[in-house]
């Protein structure tokens, strides 16, 4: 992947000194694992209606609901 097509992860979401390298997940991953909670609840609610959740459009709207946070953290 070149560098200017390196997706913007907002580093790490919880750095420590102590670890001397980069460990754990990105902001961008723990932004869209939060968002998907919130999603998880509206399947739920379709779920009630009968209708049933794409789970790769779910995932897919989390990242995005993710890149939007990391772009307004950056205005």
């Amino acid at each position: 992947m070149s560098e200017s097509s390196k997706i913007q992860d907002g580093g790490q979401a919880f750095p420590s000194p102590f670890t001397g390298h980069d460990s754990g997940m990105s902001l961008r991953d723990y932004f869209a694992a939060q968002a998907l909670t919130g999603i998880q609840v509206g399947c739920v609610e379709m779920a009630k209606m009968g209708k049933k959740a794409d789970h790769d459009q779910q995932a897919t709207a989390a990242y995005l609901l993710a890149d939007a946070m990391l772009k307004a953290r950056s205005l």
